[in-house]
This record gives structure tokens, C-alpha cells and sequence, in this order.
């Protein structure tokens, strides 16, 4: 208890300041549909927007500017205030502890990012897929003779779990950190975290003529040269690699385009489809069927197509594969009727956690506008689902989820605001105003879902964390080397490394893994550790020590607000998988992208460059998130682990032993 205590003393302290995924997904579960009777038990509903990234700051300037009436109105009738949020601050880290109630330590997410120590193996923290263990290889056939699985990898009760033991309905819309949904009594729909059908967080095709350069180095897109003969195109979209073969070759689906000679229109072939498509149209949503076994096996999925220039190049997008919710073959919905049903509701609509394509833009495959228009697409379906949603809600827990704020944030951010390195001075008021659009749009939100509320609802607003301007670039892994803690074996090779290539563990002491987080290398528990136990802290806070002291060298400035032992301010039952140190970079600062996993650039700092200008990986002082209510708050201090509690309070259901928060609603 103790541990827990400190945990929140600290908290307080700071405030203040699918192949893969294709094959595992064959497997039956024992669903149970949510009991939608009328439950005389239950004196009030309790309805929660999560609005992924909402910015305090950029909150109050908006309401200010006469835009946003509807949470105006709710700052002064209720309870406006910033909500505390996890070290780090990241996504999946915050919304696990918002499930739970708990810290990191009783939930077992610490990063994007955690590393398997015995295979030393990175995976994303809150899922991991595996094939079918047992399988009968017939020449180049590989057929499974069990079923393979996919693993919440978040530990610890949902909050829902405790609705359930009360028979309180719950319908959960896209809460991140929750696939596969798990079979409960609750509806709902996995959100961030679910793969496309490749089993990534999303890869886009990308059919050209034109030369694209630096594609070979593409994350999370692949380009596909083509050559128009006769004003006609002839490729292939692959899909995920097929689980029955022993070489795992991809999937295939071929297709046609006929391009008009002179006007900017095309006609798409693609299964059976024939589409007639202009220069800067979308497509509806695409059913495929990628063949496994011939005339016997399929695997079902779906694009968006997008043509963007006919002539004189020929520019076609294809989004990533997504799982069609109307034929799910991996648990993206609970019970799996549900997803079907949502999508003859109100049509098909994306699955993949992260819908925004933030990686066409990145890679200048989207302009800002185009990245836009497809942000805007992605919330048209939200609100679509919300409307179905909303009006089918009759008792019990809504909880409803929306992405669009924290990527367009991450993206456009920079677009408002002329200091930014990477502001653009020539781009459209649309994009100039695009963050603001998003915003605006939450208020519609907010405004529908208070229309449905009678004298008994508790409404909560809540986000995660909030933002910052990400300019300055950190390589946490080249300091680690020039402080003697991460020893490589060729200095004048290392810088070109990928994945720790020249890294000598005989003499590494600690080692970069991940957005916010530093391993010991532990003799006996990572896979090439050679630190003994007792060594371990001492390393740990000269670690510490040195990089709380770190100076960004053009501005002077320190670039973190904390550099913290996990074991401080975690406690629970999972500590055994946190990162030995925990970063809390200050506002303008993060991690480089090459250090994440394992690459050594040059220098410690470099310029941000990426479009992906404004983040929110930080120290939680930097980026709270923000928290509203219609009821009385009984204290200033609430942490995002707070509001599980207090939503089971508002339905009379006393504290879990579990969770670390408390309720803060009177």
C-alpha cells in the first residue's frame, strides 16, 4: 500500500508543475451478447466522450473565440479543469489506466513499445498475434490443425468487468488499448491497436508512373511503379501473405485501370467492380476476397481508393487493407454480430486503429489538403457511428471515442501557428484551419450527446494528454553511447546500424528501447545482459542524474522536466516488464524516430523535419489532458486513473481492490 501512496504523492507532485493476424484470427470464442433489458437497478446513465488529445490550452483559446458554445456552456454550468495524466504520456499508456484504474504497474503498458528480454524481441504493448503451433505441411501447403490467437496483452480487470457483475449494460465505441475485444457482456468495438489486414498499424499502396523519391525507406507505405501502355494499367495490390504456404508468399488480387486520353477520369477493374472515378475522388469502401486456398479459403477485406492525378502521371492511393467489419475474421467486436451490424447500419467504415494515413503525409504522398480531406472522411464515419450509437443508447454506460483531434494535431498543428519551423505560409484556410475544424466538430458532439441526457446522467468530457510542439529531435541512443552506457563494437560503422547491429552487450550497461524508455542490461533476465543486479542502481540514477542535466545546445534550455526510476513511480503486479528508467522530455523535445528502435544517428540533436511536428510522449506536466463534468467535483487533483472509480461509483458499485484511483464525483 505504500508503494501506491507514494505513486500518488509523486503524481501530485508533478501535476503541479494480418497475415499474421489473418491466421491467428481463425478461432472461436464464447461471446455473450449485453443484456438490453431494463434494469431496475440502475438510477442513472452515465455517458463519456473520450476525445483523444483535446489540448487544454487550445480549448480555452477556441471557446474564446465564440466557437465552441456548447462547452462553453458546460465550463460554466459544470466542472472545467485539466486532467492529470500517466508517465509517459502516451496513448496507450493513458487509456490502459483509464480502463483499469490503475498505474502502468497494474496494467502492464508502459510504451508503444515494449521488448520480449529473453528473445529480445520488440512488439506492440498492448497485442501480439500467433500462428497456429501445430500444422501438417503438405509439399508447399502448411495446413493448421489448431487455431492461432491474438492476445490482449493489457492486464488487469476492465471497468466494464464490474458493470457486468451488476447486469449494468455498457455499449464501448473504439476505446484504445482493447483488442481483441474481449468476450464479455459489454458491446463494443475495438479502436487503436487494431491492425489492417498486413497486421501493422496501417500500410498504404501507393500505384505510379512517376519517380518517388526515398521509397525504398517507406514505413507504414509501399509504392508500386506501374507503366501505362495505351492509356491502360495493369498491377496487383498484394495482402497478407498467406498462412496455408510454407514460403508465407502474399496474397494477390489483380486489377485494371483504363485511363481516359484526354480527360482526367478513369475506369477501375478490380474484382468483378467497375468503378468510373475523376482526378480527387475517393471510392466508397472496396470489399476484396485475397484467395488462400483455392476455391476454399478466403480472407476478407477492404480499401478506399483515391485517384490523384490521371495525367500527366498516373497517381492512384490505395488505403490500407482495412478488416471488413461486416466479415470479421479476427475479434474487432463484441459480440461478433456487432460489428456487422454497425456496418448494414450505416455502411462499411475503417477498422484500422490509426484511420488517419499521418504516414502518406509524412512520406509526401498526401499534400496537407489531401491529408485533410481523408482526416475529414475518417470523422464523417465517426459521427456516423455516433448517431447509431447515440440513438440506440437507452440505459447504463456509453462510452464513445474519437481520433480526429490528436492525429490532425499531430499533423497540422504547425499550420497554425507562424512561429512553428514547419508552418506552412501558403496553404489553404482550409488547412490553416484544420486543427479548429476538428474541434469545432467535437462541440456538435457534445451538443447531440447532451440532447439525450435526462436528470439522472452523468455526462464526463475526457482526454488522454494534450500537445506540444515537437521542433527538436533528441537521439537518446547516441548519448547513451557517449556516456559509456550503450558500447558498440565499430565506431565509425555504428551511426549506419539498424535494429543495435554494432552494439557490444558484453559491455553495455543500458540501452534505449522505445519512446520514453531505458533497460539496464540485466545479467539473467535480458537476452545478452552482463550488469549484475546490485549494479543496477547505481546505473540507474547516474543515468538519471546526467540526463536531467542535458542542455539542448542552440537555446540552452534543459530538455526534460524528469528522468524517474520505473520503480518509484510504478507499483502493482506488473513492474517486472516496465522500462528500468522512465523520460520526461519537456515541451518542444522527443525521442528521434531512428532511436526508437535501435538506430544510432550522428549528433544528439537535430531539427524535426517529419511533418509529424507536435507530440505528446512527454512528462504529463507538459501535456495534461482535459476533464468535464455536469457533476460536482470533489477534488482538483484527478488523474486519469481516477475516472473508472467514479464511473462505477455513479452506478453505486464500491472501489475495486484493483485500482489505484478514487472517485471524484460527489
Amino acid at each position: 500500500m505504500s508503494k501506491a501512496i507514494n505513486r500518488r504523492e509523486f503524481l501530485g507532485k508533478t501535476a503541479k508543475g494480418v497475415a499474421g493476424v489473418a491466421a491467428a484470427s481463425m478461432i472461436g470464442s464464447k461471446l455473450f451478447s449485453a443484456p438490453y433489458i431494463k434494469n431496475p437497478k440502475i438510477a442513472n446513465k452515465v455517458m463519456v466522450l473520450g476525445l483523444d488529445g483535446m489540448d487544454p490550452h487550445l480549448l480555452r483559446r477556441f471557446v474564446q473565440r465564440g466557437e465552441m458554445p456548447t462547452f462553453k456552456k458546460l465550463m460554466e454550468s459544470g466542472h472545467f479543469g485539466q486532467l492529470r495524466t500517466t508517465l509517459p504520456a502516451q496513448s496507450p499508456v493513458a487509456w490502459s489506466s483509464f480502463i483499469t484504474g490503475t498505474n502502468p504497474g497494474g496494467n502492464g503498458i508502459y510504451d508503444f513499445i515494449h521488448r520480449d528480454p529473453v528473445s529480445f524481441t520488440p512488439y506492440m504493448s498492448t497485442s501480439r498475434s500467433f500462428g497456429s503451433t501445430k500444422t501438417w505441411d503438405i509439399g508447399s501447403w502448411s495446413i493448421p490443425l489448431q487455431g492461432g490467437k491474438v492476445e490482449l496483452l493489457r492486464r488487469g480487470p476492465a471497468f466494464w468487468y464490474f458493470l457486468d457483475q451488476h447486469d449494468i449494460p455498457a455499449s464501448i465505441y473504439k476505446i484504445p488499448a482493447n483488442f481483441p475485444v474481449e468476450a464479455t457482456k459489454t458491446r463494443g468495438i475495438s479502436g487503436m491497436g487494431t491492425p489492417d489486414l498486413l497486421g501493422g498499424y496501417g500500410t498504404f499502396t501507393y500505384f505510379t508512373d512517376a519517380e518517388v523519391p526515398g521509397s525504398e525507406h517507406f514505413t507504414g507505405g509501399r509504392v508500386v511503379k506501374v507503366q501505362p501502355i495505351d492509356h491502360v494499367v495493369k498491377s496487383t495490390l498484394e495482402g497478407p501473405p498467406n498462412s496455408l504456404r510454407t514460403d508465407g508468399r502474399p496474397t494477390k488480387i489483380d486489377f485494371t485501370v483504363y485511363r481516359d486520353p484526354q480527360e482526367d477520369t478513369v475506369r477501375i477493374e478490380l474484382q468483378g467492380r467497375k468503378l468510373l472515378m475523376k482526378k480527387g475522388e475517393w471510392s466508397d469502401w472496396i470489399p476484396l476476397e485475397f484467395e488462400v486456398l483455392p476455391m476454399f479459403s478466403s480472407v476478407s477485406g477492404m480499401v478506399r481508393i483515391f485517384v490523384q492525378e490521371v495525367h500527366p502521371h498516373f497517381r492512384l492511393y490505395m488505403s490500407p487493407i482495412n478488416v471488413d467489419p461486416k466479415d470479421a475474421e479476427i475479434p474487432i467486436s463484441n459480440p461478433v454480430e456487432y460489428s456487422q451490424s454497425l456496418a448494414d447500419g450505416i455502411g462499411r467504415f475503417y477498422t484500422q486503429g490509426f484511420p488517419e494515413d499521418t504516414k502518406a503525409l509524412t512520406h509526401g504522398i498526401f499534400s496537407s489538403e489531401e491529408f485533410l480531406n481523408q482526416s475529414k472522411i475518417v470523422l464523417e464515419e465517426r459521427l456516423k457511428a455516433f448517431d447509431y450509437e447515440i440513438n440506440n443508447f437507452d440505459e447504463g454506460l456509453f462510452f464513445f471515442y474519437v481520433s480526429s483531434i490528436d492525429q490532425n494535431s499531430h499533423m497540422l498543428y504547425r499550420t497554425m501557428f507562424p512561429e512553428h519551423p514547419l508552418y506552412e505560409p501558403d496553404a489553404s484556410p482550409d488547412v490553416k484551419d484544420g486543427v479548429y475544424h476538428f474541434y469545432r466538430a467535437m462541440d456538435n458532439l457534445l451538443k447531440e450527446t447532451m440532447s439525450k441526457m435526462d436528470s439522472n446522467s452523468t455526462l464526463m468530457v475526457l482526454s488522454d494528454h494534450g500537445f506540444a510542439p515537437f521542433t527538436r529531435e533528441f537521439h537518446l541512443s547516441t548519448w547513451l553511447v557517449e556516456n559509456g552506457y550503450t558500447a558498440v563494437t565499430d565506431r565509425d560503422k555504428y551511426h549506419e546500424s539498424d535494429f543495435y547491429e554494432y552494439v557490444d552487450w558484453g559491455r553495455t550497461q543500458a540501452f534505449a528501447l522505445g519512446l520514453n524508455g531505458i533497460y539496464v542490461n540485466l545479467y539473467g533476465r535480458e537476452a545478452n545482459g552482463s550488469i549484475m543486479a546490485h549494479e543496477a542502481d547505481k546505473i540507474k540514477k547516474e543515468i538519471a542524474a546526467k540526463l536531467n542535466e542535458v542542455r539542448d545546445p542552440r537555446t540552452g534550455r534543459k530538455i526534460m522536466r524528469g528522468v524517474y526510476d520505473s520503480r518509484q513511480v510504478y507499483s502493482g503486479p506488473h513492474l517486472d516488464i516496465a522500462p528500468d528508467i522512465v523520460v520526461g522530455y519537456d515541451r518542444g523535445y522527443r525521442i528521434s524516430d531512428e532511436a526508437v528502435l535501435g538506430k544510432f544517428p550522428q549528433t544528439l540533436f537535430s531539427d524535426r523535419v517529419d511533418k509529424w511536428s507536435a507530440d505528446h510522449c512527454l512528462h504529463p506536466d507538459a501535456v495534461p489532458g482535459i476533464f468535464m463534468t455536469n457533476k460536482e467535483v470533489t477534488r482538483s487533483d484527478a488523474g486519469i486513473w481516477d475516472l473508472a472509480p467514479s464511473i462505477l461509483n455513479q452506478f453505486g458499485i464500491e472501489v475495486p481492490y484493483e485500482m489505484d484511483g478514487r472517485p471524484i464525483l460527489g
